[in-house]
């Protein structure tokens, strides 16, 4: 199992779509995939599941979010209580009891099925809650106070027992477009992440924050590893987070042009400066287990970088990949006359993801040389 965290601190470059499309075609290539939404924005859950149905799981943990488990749990009848851990919970519920720094609960929450070998742990505004205890704690673990330390890594010990129970291939994490503390751990402790980009100069820039993090990311847990007990270091993963590449995203097409990728002279001339800024900006040693060619190329090449157009609209409104659309049964009338016409475009983007899909496994497969 490989945690793989899609991060860009700018917003509005494809993260959300990118992430619920690569996790719907790897599920269908046949491997396990666990989204965990981990944006308090809870974007991918509202592309993954109904908002009536999200809705219903907040309420239900209202009592136990907004009081904690100390004070909620006498108020409640046993089976009921007990009945919150056999339903769908958010993110920030599995989390509740570290935050809180009382035991774990024995029981995993069930993942909600969004297809066949995909599932998902939904995301709760809520989450802000959590970050502000990674940050209250943030120096304790480098005294190695054991609360500390499970507040910090309690996201990847997640993953992991979630993946012993369900045998997932992938876990892949959504988060928000920033690089808070929430995001530091979330980052720093997966197996590697891809970073989407615009073809803009605000993605040049995004790289340039992204490198400066991570390179005083990896300093902190690296004093904190070196201070504290052999012990205390097994619950880190034993190397840092690593780069498995970028992807441009949502590109102007422009298929008579003599460069390569198709893309307008514009986003042609960023998309050809992000190589150099991930070279310049992004350390070596997150990025050494790929070659300089890889680095330069992005994640499938041009399978995914053209526009999407109202695609990922269609998408998140009935809950299915952009390639299944034409074939839905439950469209609007209105959305059927616009998809008709365009089918073999939305088919067509099966072929690509699973393109980029192939590149990407190939990317993550070399994290265990």
């Amino acid at each position: 199992m490989k945690i793989i965290s899609v991060f860009n601190n700018k917003g509005g470059v494809g993260k959300t779509t990118l992430t619920y499309h690569l996790a719907h075609i790897l599920a269908e290539m046949g491997k396990k995939v666990l989204i965990l939404d981990l944006d308090p924005q809870c974007n991918i859950s509202l592309y993954g599941m109904h908002e009536e149905e999200l809705e219903k799981i907040w309420r239900n943990e209202d009592n136990i979010i907004d009081n904690g488990f100390d004070s909620a749990k006498p108020q409640m009848e046993d089976d009921d209580f007990n009945n919150l851990f056999n339903e769908v919970r958010t993110i920030h519920f599995i989390l509740k009891s570290v935050e809180e720094g009382i035991s774990d609960f024995e029981k995993l929450t069930p993942p909600f099925k969004m297809a066949d070998n995909l599932d998902l742990i939904p995301g709760r505004l809520t989450l802000f809650m959590y970050e502000n205890k990674i940050s209250e704690r943030w120096n304790g673990m480098f005294l190695g106070e054991p609360l500390s330390i499970r507040t910090v890594t309690k996201i990847r010990k997640l993953a992991e027992l979630y993946s012993e129970k369900n045998n997932y291939d992938f876990v892949i994490t959504d988060t928000s477009p920033n690089l808070g503390m929430l995001n530091k751990v979330i980052i720093s402790t997966a197996d590697g992440f891809i970073v989407p980009c615009l073809p803009d100069m605000f993605s040049l820039y995004g790289i340039k924050n992204i490198g400066k993090a991570l390179t005083q990311w990896h300093r902190e847990f690296n004093i904190s590893l070196s201070i504290i007990s052999e012990g205390k270091r097994k619950e880190f993963p034993k190397k840092f987070v690593r780069f498995l590449g970028y992807t441009v995203y949502n590109a102007k097409k422009r298929s008579d042009s003599p460069k390569e990728w198709n893309l307008a002279k514009a986003h042609y001339n960023y998309a050809q400066q992000i190589p150099d800024a991930i070279r310049g900006y992004i350390d070596n040693t997150v990025r050494e287990h790929l070659s300089d060619e890889i680095v330069a190329k992005p994640i499938g090449n041009d399978a995914i970088m053209h526009t999407h157009n109202t695609f990922p609209n269609m998408a998140q409104k009935y809950k299915k990949p952009i390639w299944e659309l034409p074939g839905y049964s439950s469209l609007d009338k209105k959305d059927k006359s616009t998809i008709a016409p365009n089918r073999q475009a939305y088919e067509d983007t099966r072929r690509k993801y699973e393109n980029f899909a192939s590149d990407f496994m190939e990317r993550v497969a070399s994290l265990d040389d």
